[in-house]
């Protein structure tokens, strides 16, 4: 009977986890408990996961605490997605550099966004790993909190946790790729690595063949290139496809956010991205309101999240293929030992094991270690209490590089530790 923690099911992965967790079998006897720090979006998760529960016809058990180490003793599963602060530090990671002239889209995984997104983040990370450690030294953790390559390298270094980072963005890009070449998803597979939001579809193939000349053809389409114009332009002159989207793309180099033109030309300013982030939240509230209402259906239908299925697999013994951020153990060999990396993964019954990758080709390695570099710092400067490492994260970060001048970029640093210090502990 596997007890399932889930850290962060406020924010409304509780609710899409708990369902999930209730269309497998092996599962169904489970003890799931929610946790979060809001008694309010808690109350909200709970009711909508008994109900769920309800609808299945399940065995499983919903728990809900705000007291994480009152859940944690004996878990066999925490699953953690938390966003310390709430909405105003996510607001304020995209306005304060935009000042600047660094204008982020999501901000939540690389640039003075990222950065500082994961400095608020990553205390509160290091608290679960020790609690883990005191309380189910034996548990799976997996991760579903941005910026996810930071958090892993951050997990890997400070704490002897099992621990694998999971983002939708390679299935998610895999079935888009399918609709652009006309393929059903189900027919094709791929080989994909490199880091969180820059891996890279190293094969693509249709019914066994190479289906990277249909994407080229694809690309040629106007109203194709459209939907995805970044990544188009980064498979033109790098010659692969990435996973993350255009709009998170565009924001990890220097090429498509240096001037006013260029934005238009392919995305939206911070400020339309803080309307877009606000709102999303509103339609959330939402609808939740609506499912609590009775006036909206809560499906019970299993996402494309790899979570419960690595659960499965290892309550089962039934292997799963997925991609995975795990530390670089020689996994791809032009990349940083001990950074994080985004490998297929095989799961059983004894744990994650990643694959063997070999050399990226080696624009794609220089691309993916432009990012490394600032996660390592970053996390470095979190680790030893040191702010002049995340100077120079900051110096380092491709598209700062591309629109602010040194000076200026300590000034932006300056006021991101202002905005933030009540949250900081560094």
């Amino acid at each position: 009977m596997p007890k399932i923690v889930l850290i962060g099911a406020g924010s409304g992965f509780g609710s899409r986890l708990t369902a999930d967790i209730l269309t497998f079998p092996s599962l169904q006897d489970s003890t799931i408990v929610l946790v979060d720090t809001s008694p309010e979006q808690l109350a909200i998760a709970a009711a909508m996961g008994r109900r769920l529960v309800e609808k299945a016809g399940s065995r499983a058990t919903i728990i809900a605490t705000t007291d994480r180490r009152e859940a944690l003793p004996s878990a066999d599963y925490v699953v953690m997605s938390i966003r310390v602060g709430g909405e105003e530090p996510a607001i304020i990671n995209r306005q304060i550099p935009a000042k600047y002239g660094v204008e982020q889209t999501v901000a939540d995984t690389l640039g003075p966004g990222g950065i500082f997104y994961f400095l608020l983040n990553g205390p509160a990370i290091l608290d679960i790993l020790w609690d883990m450690e005191a309380l189910c030294p034996d548990a799976q953790l997996i991760q579903h909190t941005n910026p996810m390559a930071m958090n892993c390298i951050l997990a890997n270094d400070a704490s002897t946790i099992a621990n694998v980072g999971l983002c939708h963005s390679v299935q998610g890009t895999a079935r888009r790729l399918a609709e652009y070449i006309g393929a059903p998803a189900d027919e094709v597979n791929y080989w994909v690595a490199g880091i969180n939001h820059m891996a890279w579809f190293l094969r693509f193939n249709w019914k066994k063949e190479d289906a990277y000349p249909l994407l080229w053809k694809a690309m040629d389409d106007p109203a194709i290139y459209e939907k995805d114009k970044v990544r188009w332009e980064i498979m033109r002159y790098f010659g692969y496809f990435v996973t993350e989207s255009s709009t998170h793309m565009s924001e990890y180099v220097p090429y498509f956010r240096r001037t006013p033109a260029l934005i238009e030309a392919t995305g939206r300013t911070a400020a339309q991205h803080i309307e877009s982030f606000i709102q999303a939240r509103r339609d959330r509230e939402s609808r939740q309101q609506g499912i609590l209402s009775g006036e909206v259906e809560l499906p019970l239908k299993r996402s494309a999240e790899y979570s419960v299925n690595i659960m499965n697999a290892m309550e089962t013994n039934v292997p799963y293929c997925f991609n995975g951020n795990v530390r670089n153990t020689g996994l791809i060999t032009n990349l940083p030992p001990d950074c994080a990396v985004e490998v297929p993964c095989l799961v059983d019954a004894t744990g994650v094991h990643p694959c063997y990758v070999g050399d990226l080709p080696p624009e794609l390695a220089g691309l993916n270690r432009s990012n490394i570099t600032v996660q390592e710092l970053a996390v470095r400067a979190l680790l030893t209490h040191d702010r002049e490492l995340v100077y120079r994260a900051v110096q380092l970060d491709p598209l700062t590089q591309a629109c602010v001048s040194l000076p200026e970029m300590r000034k932006m640093v300056d006021e991101l530790f202002a905005a933030h210090e009540r949250l900081l502990t560094i």
